[in-house]
């Protein structure tokens, strides 16, 4: 009795609890009605949200200004958009040609501060001709970089810039890529006499073809115009007689000095390829045998080698008969041309050199004048692929760049000479700072 008791006790209790659980919200939310409810109202929502953000980033942005508007948005920012620098995106089509682009661009005149200050990177600036370019750019008012690994460059060359907020100093070679933000590339970074460029040739092309390579894709990442100092070896022993820039040359591609001639060549190549390729902005100057203050006491090149041997009392050598002609032009004038290359409109190339010619024996008669009438003269063999004739033709950069040298031999020879007679003998600091500053 009492067992049956217990049974029906339990059995009512199960009953009690299923009726329980079947009422509950939890055995509610899980009925199929139920639930398809949820998901319905779910779809609905998102749908909405959907609607909701097409309608606020389709429409939204493209309410219209008023002219009131429209005006003193202009006049708000019109400051800013003159001082930032022009970045173009390359190889997209905005429905402009790149002529329409050249045109929108106002160029600097030479001389004359822009309203935003430029940041000018020089490559090589530590040597003889990069740091007169340096000196000009800082007297513009330009904040310059300078990069060097002093292989032919001094740090003497711009060590008075040295404390000046414009002016920064990196040692570094160019065959390492470089990151910098700047708005203009000078890129001269190479020896450039045949001592220094046969003592380590591979080097040497290494620099014009690797070091080309970096600036070009520094000048591409940053949008820098880019200006290659390449040289009047392009046109090898040349058989047209004066060298016009059409001129394809006549080099020998396997001779001592190959690594120079030919490692300039491929550098102009790169140049026009990265031009015509990626939309870079390239110039190219084709520099004739230059002179002047802080070039190397004796890097081989003619002028150099007859003042240094004038004023220790050395023999003036000449190598083969001395009626190998060459055309030299003051430092000066090459900085002018290289800045209004810079600052025009035309790719180039341009020759940039002067056209008055001299043999080598009159060039020596030249500096007897100048320095020692009694310095005697002594003929050695010529050197290997020697050019006979250099003279360039300049009618292009008097037409384009309006540009001419200015200062004749027997003018600037004598400032060569009094900075080449401090560093030999050791004058005081001061005058070797004004002779200096004489042949800017």
């Amino acid at each position: 009795m009492t067992s049956e008791l217990i049974h029906r006790n339990q059995t009512r209790d199960q009953s009690e609890n299923q009726i329980t659980d079947s009422s509950s919200p939890s055995f509610r939310q899980n009925s199929p009605p139920t639930r398809s409810r949820n998901m319905l109202n779910r779809a609905t929502f998102l749908l909405i949200g959907i609607a909701i953000s097409t309608f606020y980033f389709h429409f939204l942005p493209s309410r219209s200004i008023s002219p009131s508007q429209h005006n003193h948005h202009d006049s708000s920012v019109i400051e800013t958009e003159v001082t930032l620098p022009t970045r173009r995106v390359l190889l997209e089509d905005h429905g402009t040609s790149r002529e329409e682009e050249r045109k929108a661009r106002v160029p600097l005149a030479i001389g004359l501060k822009s309203k935003r200050q430029k940041r000018v990177l020089v490559t090589g600036g530590a040597g003889f001709v990069g740091s007169h370019l340096v000196d000009r750019l800082i007297e513009r008012g330009d904040n310059v970089i300078v990069i060097d690994n002093y292989f032919t460059g001094r740090k003497e060359n711009v060590i008075h810039h040295i404390g000046n907020p414009n002016f920064e100093l990196i040692r570094h070679d160019v065959v390492e890529p470089i990151l910098l933000e700047v708005d203009q590339i000078y890129h001269l970074a190479c020896p450039a006499s045949p001592v220094h460029y046969k003592f380590n040739p591979v080097k040497t092309i290494k620099t014009n073809v690797v070091g080309t390579l970096n600036m070009l894709g520094l000048a591409k990442r940053v949008g820098a115009r880019f200006l290659l100092t390449s040289t009047s070896e392009v046109y090898g022993d040349p058989l047209q007689h004066p060298q016009a820039e059409t001129y394809w040359g006549n080099v020998n591609p396997i001779g001592v000095r190959s690594c120079y001639d030919e490692g300039k060549r491929v550098a102009e190549t790169l140049a026009m390829d990265y031009h015509r390729g990626a939309g870079i902005e390239v110039r190219i100057a084709r520099i004739f045998n230059t002179y002047g203050p802080r070039m190397c006491l004796d890097d081989g090149r003619v002028v150099s080698n007859f003042v240094a041997q004038a004023l220790r009392k050395d023999p003036l050598t000449v190598y083969g008969d001395g009626k190998q002609t060459r055309s030299f032009q003051f430092v000066s004038d090459l900085v002018e041309g290289l800045m209004r290359l810079m600052e025009g409109e035309h790719v180039g190339p341009f020759n940039l050199g002067n056209p008055g010619e001299f043999t080598m024996l009159e060039l020596a008669q030249v500096v007897q004048e100048t320095i020692d009438p009694n310095a005697k003269i002594e003929f050695r063999p010529n050197t290997e692929d020697d050019p006979h004739m250099r003279k360039p033709d300049i009618s292009k950069a008097k037409e384009l760049l309006g540009w001419q040298p200015t200062v004749s031999l027997r003018e600037g020879l004598p400032r060569m000479v009094t900075d080449f007679r401090v560093r030999l003998f050791g004058d005081t600091k001061s005058n070797a700072d004004k002779s200096g500053a004489a042949a800017v």
